[in-house]
């Protein structure tokens, strides 16, 4: 089992940064079996990935609208994921999730909702125009 709480939301200018982090708490052996994402819910929206990294942190994935301000990344011995966000936009506005593949092999890279076994309860990240 794990349980993933998110931080780091809060009201920003357009063009300002952001920094979101993703804590577990479980056992370490499940947190690093992991492959992890980050997802956003927009007002009126589905929920959509952002984005992902794999076991070992090799292999990273981004939607489009966030490709070159958004970074992802992950401390196994700290159980954390980060997600650096710069130059936000108004349309980055959402409800933030973190979550997790607990079943996924090293180098894999989990993007399909469904995958993810574990979900965090959400931060919300506002972007003023």
């Amino acid at each position: 089992q794990l349980q993933l709480v998110e931080s780091g939301g809060g009201l920003v200018q357009a063009g300002g940064s952001l920094r979101l982090s993703c804590s577990a708490s479980g056992r370490t052996y499940t947190f690093t079996r992991s492959s992890m994402a980050w997802f956003r819910r927009a007002p009126g929206e589905d929920r959509s990935i952002v984005a992902a990294i794999s076991r070992n942190g090799g292999n990273t994935y981004y939607t489009d609208s966030v490709k070159g301000r958004f970074t992802i990344s992950r401390d196994n011995d700290k159980k954390t994921i980060s997600l650096d966000m710069n130059n936000l936009l108004p349309e980055d506005t959402a409800v933030y999730y973190c979550a997790a593949d607990s079943n996924a092999i090293l180098t894999k890279l989990t993007t399909a909702e469904s995958e993810f076994d574990f979900w965090g309860q959400g931060t919300p990240v506002t972007v003023s125009s």
